[in-house]
């Protein structure tokens, strides 16, 4: 487990293996979300990034009427 200090100014690092490991970018935004007395640290990865990542998904699922 990796830890970090906050700055006088409220910054933290986060730490090279977490960065490696989720392929943060310097100037990559990240959502900062309260989640039951933690921080949760969330990378907003480019809409682009997000093409075909359904590929393969069944889609003969039966559907209710109203979302034909």
């Amino acid at each position: 487990m990796d830890t970090t200090t906050v700055s006088p100014k409220f910054q933290v690092v986060i730490p090279l293996r977490v960065r490696l490991a989720l392929g943060i970018r310097p100037g990559q935004k990240i959502q900062v979300i309260p989640y039951e007395g933690r921080i949760e640290l969330i990378p907003i990865r480019p809409l682009k990034q997000a093409k075909g990542f359904l590929r393969g998904i069944d889609t003969s699922v039966e559907r209710e009427q109203d979302r034909a």
